[in-house]
């Protein structure tokens, strides 16, 4: 959307700029009472904290299979406050932003694994369960949830070796979607900032995204971080005009 950034509280006389707070309410008085000044800019951001105080506060004497669905009620709200243009000039897909996708699908495949029960994968069963049953949760998924939430502040993800077989999806599924979420942004910027060498980048971009969403995030994680290193290469670019990193981003997707 298109706002005034600029606002001035008519209680009060309070000038603050919404691209910060994400607020028409004064910060000073509260009042809703306030104008808009100034040109008006596209904004699709705004102020965010992935809040996951209450879990980690708990994660060490509550099971992690109970605490899924408020980790993905966390991320979710904070990815739906998030955006890539602040004030009308374009943002990078952020560390931040990656890791609470990630950290989302992570939790649903958890969930999934782990079963009706939360079920605990019997080291002595091997790779399957009894009658051929797909095992409960194992060391290595439990680590890799774990790791994500307690580094989700810091927007450090696992590398691509450390990520489970069956956390793979997470991993894609959340490239896909951060990478399209992204792209839409950078279209819009486009729009106002024509640029066709950036626009076939973006395109391919697309393509690739849309066909790891297809496979239901299910390949290797290395092209998952290769569709993501691509799209934050073309926001380089187009944020700093560092032709170096349009070319990466295009020998990445080749």
């Amino acid at each position: 959307m298109e706002v005034r950034g600029e606002r001035e509280c008519t209680e009060c006389g309070t000038r603050w700029s919404y691209f910060e707070t994400g607020s028409i309410a004064c910060p000073d008085c509260g009042s809703l009472r306030s104008v808009g000044t100034g040109e008006r800019r596209r904004h699709t951001d705004a102020p965010a904290e992935l809040d996951l105080t209450s879990v980690l506060a708990r994660i060490d004497e509550t099971p992690l299979v109970d605490l899924v669905d408020e980790i993905k009620a966390e991320c979710r709200t904070y990815l739906r406050k998030r955006g890539f243009i602040r004030g009308g000039d374009l943002a990078p897909l952020d560390d931040a932003y990656l890791a609470a996708a990630e950290l989302r699908h992570a939790a649903d495949v958890y969930r999934r694994i782990a079963g009706p029960g939360g079920g605990r994968a019997d080291a002595t069963m091997g790779e399957r369960g009894p009658e051929g049953a797909t095992p409960g949760v194992t060391d290595d998924e439990e680590w890799y949830l774990t790791t994500l939430l307690r580094a989700a502040d810091t927007g450090e993800r696992p590398s691509t070796d450390e990520v489970p077989p069956r956390m793979h999806e997470a991993r894609g599924l959340a490239a896909a979607e951060a990478v399209l979420e992204y792209r839409t942004d950078v279209a819009t910027h486009l729009d106002g900032h024509p640029d066709p060498e950036a626009s076939r980048t973006l395109g391919a971009i697309r393509d690739r995204a849309k066909r790891i969403d297809a496979l239901d995030g299910d390949v290797a994680p290395a092209e998952a971080d290769v569709l993501v290193d691509a799209a934050v290469e073309l926001g380089r670019y187009l944020i700093a005009g560092d032709a170096e990193a349009l070319a990466s981003a295009r020998e990445r997707l080749s």
